[in-house]
């Protein structure tokens, strides 16, 4: 077992890239001793970041799939699996990062190395193996760590089975659902081998999120000495470690107001619009202030590894649409606006009322269209319906922004393959092991998508999907997972492709919701499946591990992920009474379901009534669709900028598919999430990055991996602690806005419950 691993290095040599060995005597791991023997500048990464992070050598000799790397890390996969599951539900939803495990097994590897007897079984035999091959290494806790991503990642196709068992009250068995969250995590490997080669072994495509957890690899397997009055970065980690961890109580028990402390709200009780303006969480967060690590980070990640101009491009975005087009459109009453809250992805009735849906729904689970005459249309708020329209021009968007400005990069790319004059050192190193054979890829694919077409067919009555469907959802995946990838792979953004998706099968396939969101599951999360491989794949590039070794830690944990992923679901709608139902739930219960109210919402519009009656010409809402042009318009005006005045070299920072999805995590991402993300990204990728290069290198990516820990595990044992036992604290502080004026309507004459009604 730890041996197997020599046979994926290839008869080759070492390549071109390694030089002459300097003194490494404080460097224990192999890996890391080789960042000491680097290459020429001109092989090292193009990209500054990853050439000041990311160590340049490899020793191929280095142990890697190891009995300890099955235990730690198939007990990693499980145990992130749960808890994100588990926490999902919950009203603030807290995502525990694969950074937990990444440091929880350090010492349980060294303690297996310890303990474990070394005897070596089959000697001499093609299997033999050892329980301990030596000293716990940096390739075994990469691998393990690969494990744990599977479990921290999200498993989209839990929001069908949610909103079928729970919103629809219908019934979907166990054994359909499974088949449809295996498929659904498993498609996107093949996507991730066809676009391996663009998305992984240029350099340009650097991933920056990476970098976070490559620099917690140095500081936890390199010895530094430490400077006089200064912390080794071990150090460096344990000290902000135990702050973000002793912090989090505040924000996440005593004191739970630190989430947006929004000020203007306690000047004006009793005005509705000043707790528009200044509610954090319902309004437009004019100066509410987040101090909360959770919030700052839940929704686009961690403001620590967001490039700066990608920084700049969503505050650019964010406070074009929020301060200058939500506020224009609500007061100037845009598709009757000001009959709705300003910030909502709530479903209404004309007169501001919450949207009876079980009642447009037939017995057979069908579009009730005398009904919904009956009833009247379905309004949402404009700034729902226009964040819709900025998710239509996104997509064109992205498209557009790839062909024009990675084109030719990609053209030759496909016409040949890479030459050693067009690799870094990391490509170089890499070629050593043997590659995974494409075929293993479509193979994937192939009996993934035969399978899933079974699937829909026979459980036609439950899934509502069609065999055609599948292809479809296919087709659009192929389509935009490289141009998604490049972006993801250069700004740390992804935008997402479930809005068209939705809108596509919603007209092909109108008076299904579940169809709808079936398809939407199997196009969209294709993609973004292909992409986590694809980073994960990354990593393993920066760190050396062979790619045969990571295609078996990637396939075996996306298949534990999604079975502890639907069995922990299961489990919690079958024991927690009314979950996610909050007109039911106890006062203050944590289990409203914030992700699955969203994605029920998006099955009625798109699904069960259908856009053509929302933004179609039945529909309230068409002129929206111009932003598929407009989109499509916005990246040919930075291109034909950049011909007209090449020297200004900021005109090729501007991003338009990231400045246009910078409010694509909105809702269910608040205001406070955004301004105060930004701040962070400000400070660490503009300010510090600048002005203390010396700082940013060594710590910035360890301060964001501590921060992350530190919350996980306070949030976990708070829960364990006092949330098993329903222990609260009910006071002012743990008024998580203060402003409960800020989503009412002021529009004469509309009377909602607990707010005022405006006069003439």
């Amino acid at each position: 077992m730890a041996s197997s691993h020599h046979q994926e290095v290839q008869e080759q040599g070492h390549g071109d890239g390694e030089e002459e060995e300097q003194d490494n005597s404080q460097i224990t791991s192999p890996l890391l001793r080789s960042s000491m023997r680097l290459g020429s500048p001109e092989e090292n990464s193009p990209v500054e970041q990853v050439a000041l992070t990311v160590p340049v050598g490899d020793d191929p000799a280095t142990p890697v799939l190891t009995f300890r790397i099955w235990v730690l890390g198939t007990a990693s996969c499980v145990v992130l699996s749960f808890l994100n599951t588990f926490f999902w539900y919950r009203k603030e939803p807290l995502t525990v990062t694969a950074i937990s495990a990444q440091i929880a097994v350090v010492p349980l590897g060294s303690l297996m190395a310890a303990a474990l007897p070394e005897r070596v079984f089959f000697r001499g035999r093609p299997w033999e193996f050892t329980l301990n091959p030596g000293p716990f290494n940096v390739k075994e806790h990469v691998l393990i760590t690969i494990f744990a991503n599977a479990g921290a990642g999200s498993v989209f196709a839990i929001n069908v089975i949610t909103a079928v068992r729970v919103f629809y009250g219908k019934r979907i068995s166990f054994f359909v659902s499974l088949l449809v969250v295996l498929t659904t995590q498993v498609l996107g490997f093949g996507w991730a081998g066809i676009f391996r080669r663009y998305l992984v072994e240029p350099a340009a495509m650097w991933w920056p999120s990476n970098l976070v957890q490559v620099s917690l690899f140095r500081a936890l397997h390199e010895k530094e000495r430490r400077s006089k009055g200064g912390m080794t970065r071990t150090q460096f980690f344990l000290v902000a470690f135990v702050c973000s961890f002793a912090y989090y109580i505040f924000p996440g028990y005593l004191f739970q107001m630190l989430t947006s402390l929004s000020w203007i709200c306690w000047i004006f009780p009793k005005s509705v619009l000043a707790q528009q303006l200044g509610s954090g969480l319902h309004g437009l967060g004019i100066g509410a202030i987040g101090l909360d690590w959770s919030s700052i980070s839940s929704y686009l990640g961690s403001p620590l590894a967001s490039p700066w101009f990608a920084t700049a491009n969503i505050a650019a975005g964010f406070f074009i649409y929020i301060y200058v087009i939500t506020p224009i459109a609500y007061w100037i009453n845009l598709y009757k606006a000001q009959n709705f809250p300003i910030f909502s992805d709530g479903l209404f009735t004309v007169t501001g009322q919450k949207y009876n849906i079980s009642t447009i729904i037939d017995l057979q689970f069908h579009f009730d269209t005398k009904a919904y005459e009956k009833n009247g249309p379905l309004y949402i708020s404009t700034f729902f319906s226009i964040s819709y329209g900025l998710g239509f021009a996104c997509l064109t968007a992205t498209v557009v922004h790839v062909l024009l400005f990675h084109g030719s990069e990609i053209w030759q790319l496909s016409r040949s393959a890479f030459q050693d004059k067009k690799m870094d050192i990391h490509t170089k190193l890499m070629k050593r092991y043997k590659q995974v054979p494409e075929w293993w890829f479509i193979s994937i694919l192939i009996a993934s998508v035969a399978i899933t077409m079974f699937t829909c067919e026979y459980y036609i009555e439950q899934l509502q999907l069609p065999w055609w469907g599948v292809l479809l959802a296919c087709a659009l995946a192929i389509f935009f997972t490289l141009p998604i990838g490049i972006v993801t792979a250069t700004t740390n953004q992804t935008p997402g492709l479930n809005i068209i998706t939705e809108y596509i099968m919603g007209y092909l396939y109108p008076g299904r919701p579940v169809a709808n969101m079936c398809f939407k599951v199997y196009g969209y999360i294709g993609p973004q499946q292909a992409l986590a491989f694809l980073q994960d794949f990354k990593l393993g590039h920066y760190m050396k591990i062979p790619p045969r070794t990571m295609f078996m830690a990637q396939v075996v944990g996306t298949l534990i992920a999604a079975f502890v992923y639907l069995g922990t679901a299961w489990w919690l709608m079958d024991t927690i009474p009314n979950i996610c139902n909050t007109e039911l739930l106890p006062q203050g219960s944590p289990w409203t379901c914030p992700y699955d109210h969203l994605f029920y919402d998006a099955s009625v519009i798109w699904g069960l009534i259908g856009p053509r009656r929302i933004f179609g010409d039945l529909g309230t809402y068409s002129a929206v669709n111009w932003f598929f042009l407009g989109g499509a318009i916005a990246p040919l005006l930075v291109w034909f900028a950049h011909k007209a005045f090449p020297g200004q070299k900021w005109i090729l920072l501007v991003n338009m598919p990231v400045l246009i999805a910078g409010i694509s995590q909105m809702p269910p991402a608040t205001s406070v999430n955004y301004t105060a993300w930004i701040f962070v990204a400000f400070l660490s990728g503009y300010v510090v990055y600048k002005y203390r290069r010396d700082w940013w290198e060594r710590h910035n990516y360890l301060l964001s991996g501590a921060l992350d820990a530190g919350l996980a595990f306070m949030a976990v044992l708070l829960y364990l602690c006092l949330g098993l036992e329903k222990i609260s604290l009910n006071w002012w502080g743990n008024d998580l806005d203060g402003c409960p004026l800020a989503s009412c309507p002021i529009a004469e004459g509309i009377t909602v419950q607990g707010c005022p009604v405006a006069s003439a």
